[in-house]
C-alpha cells in the first residue's frame, strides 16, 4: 500500500479516537485542503527543485499513538547538559511519560490537553498560523493529523535559565515510518527562552518526517531557536518553523543540516509589530546524495523593523542544495532594514546549488539588500597554508571549518556548539580545534 493510501485510513482512525472539538475542526479543514492540493510536485514553482512523489509511492507505516523508546535509544540522542525541560517525540508523537519538565517558568501539555484547558485561547490564536504562508499539501497534511502534539508556554516575566531540548526520534528498525510531529510554543511578555530541536534516527529503514512548529513571541520577549538535523541518508524531512513576532521582541533562529536524504526546511519570520528584530542563520554541510532545500520568508508588516538572514552551504559528493529566500516589505513597513545573504562552496565536481534570494518591496523608505555566491575554495588561501607545510587535505579542512565558523558562532548554547563542532570536525577528518 502506498503512503497516500495509508494516510486516508490513518486519518479516519485518528479522528475516531480523538473526537471533534477545536482540534477536530482544524483537522477536518486541513484534510479537505490536503485532498485538494495533494503532495507538491515540481510543477509548483516553490517545489521546482525538490521532488517528493517518489517517496509517497513507497510503503510507510504511519504512527498516531505513542511508542516508548528504550533507555539505550534515549541515551544515544540526549546531549548531556543542564536543561529546563527534556521533551521527547517518538515516531512523531509527543511522549509525555518520558519527558522531564519541572521548571516553574514553563507549562508543558499535549496539544489535546491545551485545547481543553485555560490555554485554549492561545491554541485558537496561534495554532495553524503557518497555513497562511505555506499553502501546500504537506503543511495541510500535518495539520490534518494534529492531535498528539506538544504545547509549551513560557510564563510572563520569566527567564528560563537553561535550554528546552526537544528530541525527535524515529525508530526504523523494523519498517519504513512516516511521522508528523506538531508543536506550539508561546513566549509571553518579558520572557526569555532557548529552544533546541534535535532530529535523530535509530534503524536502517527509511523515515519520512513532515514536521511543523509554530512559535508566538509576545511583547519584550526574547527567543533563541535552534534546529539540528543529524539523521542518516535514509531519512527524509519536510519541516516548517513559523515564528510570529506578535509584539516588539527579539528572535534568533539557527538551522543546521548535517545529514539526511531529501530535506526541505521552511522557515517563516513574521514581524507583526513596530521595532521588531529577527535573525535567521543556516548551515547545510552535506555529501553523498543528500538534497537540502532551504526556503525562508521574512514578512515585514510594520515600520522600523530589522532582520538579518545569513545562510552558508558546503556541498560534497553528489549532493544538491537549494536556497530560496523571500523578504516582503509591506506598504506600512516604512524604515525597514532587511538583509539577506547566501554563500556556497562546492568541493565536488558533482555537487550543485540553486540559489534565489528575493525582495518584494511595497514601501518607499527602506534599506534592503540581498545577494548570493557559489564557488570553490580560495586558491590563494589554500596555497598560503600549503606553503607553510600543511598538507592539502588538512588545509582544505581548515578552510572549510573557517567558512562554517560564521554560523557556528551564532550558536549560544555551549553544549550544542561543542556537539556541532565535533560533528563537523569528524566530517572534515581533522582534530577538534
Amino acid at each position: 500500500m502506498s503512503l497516500t493510501e495509508t494516510i486516508q485510513d490513518k486519518y479516519n482512525e485518528l479522528n475516531a479516537a480523538a473526537g471533534n472539538g477545536l482540534l477536530g475542526s482544524i483537522r477536518a479543514k486541513a484534510f479537505e485542503l490536503y485532498n485538494k492540493s495533494g503532495i507538491p510536485t515540481s510543477r509548483n514553482e516553490e517545489w521546482k527543485y525538490t521532488r517528493l512523489t517518489g517517496l509517497t509511492n513507497k510503503n510507510f507505516a504511519v504512527h498516531t499513538t505513542a511508542v516508548v523508546p528504550t533507555k539505550e535509544m534515549l541515551n544515544n540522542v540526549r546531549l548531556q547538559s543542564e536543561f529546563a525541560a527534556e521533551l521527547f517525540f517518538v515516531n512523531g508523537v509527543f511522549v509525555k511519560e518520558i519527558s522531564t519538565f519541572t521548571n516553574d517558568a514553563l507549562v508543558v501539555l499535549s496539544l489535546h490537553e491545551a485545547a481543553d484547558s485555560e490555554y485554549k485561547t492561545y491554541v485558537q490564536q496561534h495554532l495553524n498560523q503557518s497555513s497562511k504562508y505555506m499553502k501546500d499539501g504537506m503543511n495541510a497534511l500535518n495539520a490534518a493529523f494534529t492531535a498528539n502534539g506538544l504545547f509549551v508556554l513560557v510564563k510572563k516575566n520569566k527567564v528560563v535559565e537553561h535550554p528546552i531540548f526537544i528530541y525527535h526520534i524515529t525508530g526504523t528498525e523494523n519498517d519504513n515510518v512516516f511521522v508528523q510531529p506538531r508543536s506550539l510554543l508561546v513566549v509571553e511578555e518579558n520572557a526569555q527562552v532557548q529552544l533546541v530541536e534535535l532530529y535523530k534516527n535509530n534503524g536502517l529503514h527509511e523515515s519520512f518526517t513532515n514536521e511543523v512548529i509554530e512559535i508566538a513571541v509576545q511583547e519584550n520577549a526574547r527567543l533563541e531557536y535552534y534546529k539540528v538535523q543529524d539523521e542518516n541518508e535514509n531519512c527524509h524531512h519536510v519541516g516548517t518553523t513559523h515564528v510570529q513576532q506578535v509584539g516588539k521582541c527579539f528572535t534568533h533562529c539557527v538551522t543546521i543540516t548535517l545529514n539526511g536524504g531529501t530535506i526541505r526546511n521552511n522557515i517563516n519570520m513574521i514581524l507583526e509589530a513596530p521595532n521588531n528584530e529577527g535573525h535567521l542563520y543556516g548551515l547545510y554541510m552535506v555529501n553523498g546524495k543528500t538534497h537540502v532545500d532551504n526556503h525562508s520568508i521574512v514578512d515585514n508588516l510594520k515600520p522600523n523593523c530589522f532582520s538579518n538572514e545569513f545562510y552558508k552551504g558546503i556541498m560534497d559528493g553528489n549532493s544538491t542544495g537549494v536556497f530560496n529566500g523571500k523578504i516582503f516589505v509591506r506598504q506600512d513597513a516604512q524604515k525597514t532594514n532587511a538583509y539577506q545573504s547566501n554563500k556556497n562552496v562546492l568541493i565536488s565536481d558533482n555537487a550543485s546549488v540553486n540559489t534565489k534570494p528575493q525582495l518584494e518591496i511595497f514601501a518607499d523608505d527602506v534599506k534592503c539588500s540581498h545577494g548570493c555566491t557559489v564557488g570553490q575554495l580560495d586558491e590563494d588561501a589554500l596555497f598560503y597554508l600549503r606553503a607553510r607545510g600543511i598538507g592539502e587535505k588538512k588545509a582544505k579542512a581548515l578552510l572549510l571549518h573557517a567558512f562554517a565558523a560564521d554560523i557556528l558562532e551564532q550558536v549560544k548554547i555551549d553544549v550544542l556548539k561543542n556537539y556541532l563542532e565535533k560533528k563537523i570536525d569528524e566530517r572534515l577528518d581533522i582534530e577538534v580545534l
